[in-house]
């Protein structure tokens, strides 16, 4: 890919980079979910997932938006996180223990997301783009609340059941 040499530029790229994240978290939520042991995580996972399914929507309507065709480079970050999600899922044991490791990855995947929406609804407010902006702006709260959640559900229950695994 060409170098970014404009802010429109960066921030499209940007655009791609959060388009293939959206599709992999899609891709990786429902297995979190299945992992799972507490019912209110996986409540929660599933529940994200469906917002992850319209975030890939806004999307495209912010794609559209900027005369651009919808597309993904492969976002580095999120593979990489997903991978080491994965990777410790397998290294630990099911119950609170799981759940409170599917809680770390999970936040991780979020705190990512959050930098980077938070990051492009700024360029697009500052290159005029107020719809997609108000878009970006809509994902980004979604973004927050679920982190919010997934803080809740492992200082209400999941932590507790970690500890108690092994006293």
């Amino acid at each position: 890919m060409a170098k970014a040499k404009t802010l429109k530029e960066l921030c499209l790229q940007e655009l791609e980079d959060l388009y293939d994240a959206e599709k992999r978290i899609v891709k990786a939520l429902p297995k979190m979910a299945d992992a799972a042991s507490g019912a209110d995580l996986r409540r929660a996972l599933e529940h994200h997932l469906e917002q992850t399914k319209g975030h890939v929507e806004r999307l495209e309507h912010v794609f559209h938006n900027i005369s651009e065709k919808p597309k993904g480079k492969t976002c580095e970050g999120i593979k990489g996180i997903i991978e080491e999600g994965e990777d410790t899922l397998g290294e630990v044991d099911g119950g609170g223990v799981r759940d409170a490791a599917i809680i770390a990855a999970a936040q991780r995947v979020e705190h990512y997301e959050m930098a980077v929406y938070g990051s492009v609804r700024a360029w697009m407010n500052q290159l005029g783009e107020t719809s997609s902006e108000a878009l970006l702006q809509q994902t980004l709260e979604e973004e927050k609340e679920a982190d919010k959640k997934l803080t809740t559900i492992a200082t209400g229950s999941a932590n507790v059941r970690a500890e108690a695994a092994h006293p």
